[in-house]
């Protein structure tokens, strides 16, 4: 362990882009990594968690969290450093960063692609949009039904999703004001491209609340996407919020009669980053490289969730792709990092009260 950093990182490096890593690992290393649960953590288990200790022989103590900046800003702030990586959704990264809650990760010590392409040429750019990450998966939120409940008319698009006198029945949404805002703008009549311009004035946060007020007294609130199929599947809700993948994992592996509406989807990415003043930051920087290989994300379209290299396409199950994100990013918006950093503790803090009104 006495070799300098860049010339661990390198060693490393070049391993990965050959799909193996070869540096050796003492007994006691380990990481503490955290991420959703899940379909998605069971195909993240498969492909990047189990692979990396095989390849290592890092000790990996995989953990779920239901997402936000709370949980990390506690340990920073108290310096009692629990977890060392952390899949963070790109819509709360930004704020996450800012706040000097997360190491920066140097974009230029990534491996190139399993093809040799380098790592900046082979990220799509928002993947390396943040110093403080990398990302991962681009993925989104999307509302379904279930063929079985839902009765004899079907849910078409976001405008369904506040009708409850066209489709009965209550609505199950994550307890958080991302993507609820812009559903309601989006379903209130508000352009896709005007969202975020009107959600960060005063009468368009209000607009958004009076529109989710519609159906307040409908929604059943969930802390987290793994409730999500549950609620659907057991009619604690018609219509079921949740992201894209445990849905079509649902429908895949379970033969579950769920259908996905992708009118007013909106899609982001997933990135891996490390937690600021991490005892392991050298450790956890090779399992980020390792894990954001073109190999590891080949697998992420095990549950709909598209690669952020280009070089990983070619490896990956292809009937997956009309499943992807990307095959129906036409009916939907990019969720904006920029103005949930901005904008995320205040509407955070209107949401709540207005939760208990």
């Amino acid at each position: 362990m006495a070799r300098s950093l860049t010339t661990r990182f390198s060693t490393f490096a070049l391993a990965a882009a050959l799909g193996t890593a070869t540096f050796a690992a003492s007994a006691q290393d380990s990481l503490t990594v955290v991420s959703w649960g899940g379909a998605y953590g069971a195909a993240q288990q498969k492909h990047v968690i189990d692979p990396y200790q095989k390849d290592t022989g890092v000790k990996v103590l995989f953990e779920d969290y239901s997402g936000g900046v709370a949980e990390i800003k506690a340990q920073v702030e108290s310096g009692n450093i629990q977890w060392d990586v952390v899949d963070f959704e790109v819509i709360d990264l930004e704020r996450a960063c800012s706040e000097g809650l997360l190491e920066v990760i140097p974009h230029e010590t990534l491996p190139a692609g399993v093809d040799g392409t380098p790592a900046a040429e082979d990220f799509i750019p928002e993947a390396l949009a943040s110093e403080c990450a990398v990302g991962n998966i681009v993925w989104s939120v999307v509302f379904a039904y279930n063929e079985k409940t839902i009765g004899g008319t079907k849910a078409a698009d976001i405008d369904d999703f506040f009708d409850t006198t066209k489709i009965p029945g209550k609505r199950a949404m994550r307890k958080r004001p991302q993507v609820n805002m812009e559903w309601a703008l989006l379903a209130d009549g508000v352009a896709p491209e005007e969202v975020y311009e009107v959600l960060a004035t005063a009468e368009g946060q209000q607009r958004a609340f009076d529109k989710l007020a519609t159906i307040k007294n409908d929604i059943v609130w969930f802390d987290s996407w793994s409730q999500a199929p549950q609620l659907l599947n057991d009619g604690g809700a018609v219509l079921v919020q949740s992201a894209n993948g445990r849905f079509y994992d649902a429908i895949r592996q379970e033969n579950k009669p769920f259908v996905i509406v992708w009118d007013g989807h909106v899609y982001d990415l997933d990135a891996w980053a490390i937690v600021k003043g991490s005892p392991k930051k050298d450790l956890a920087l090779k399992f980020v490289a390792y894990a954001t290989g073109s190999k590891p994300l080949a697998g992420m379209p095990d549950v709909a969730y598209g690669p952020t290299r280009k070089s990983s396409t070619p490896m990956m199950d292809p009937t997956a792709a009309p499943h992807l994100p990307t095959a129906h990013l036409d009916k939907g918006i990019q969720a904006s990092s920029e103005f949930w950093a901005d904008y995320g503790e205040s509407l955070g803090e209107k949401f709540n009260e207005w939760l208990l009104k």
